[in-house]
């Protein structure tokens, strides 16, 4: 796997999967919608840690700065 995100992106997605958790810990969100919110944050999570974006790929997006 090639790294396809940048830095800024991988803040922000880790920032989202933070608000998400707080948001379910503090018992604002509930149910299905928490469930499902929960697994996209997981899935930011695991995509930060790896800095490649599978759905970046596809669609030829590549926010990683090159190096010159």
């Amino acid at each position: 796997m090639k790294t396809n995100m940048g830095g800024m992106d991988r803040v922000v997605r880790l920032i989202l999967a933070l608000v998400v958790v707080a948001l379910y810990y503090f018992g604002v969100i509930s149910g299905t919608l928490a469930t499902v919110l929960l697994v996209l944050a997981g899935i930011f999570v695991l995509t930060s840690l790896v800095s490649f974006c599978p759905l970046y790929t596809l669609f030829g997006i590549n926010t990683c700065k090159v190096k010159n």
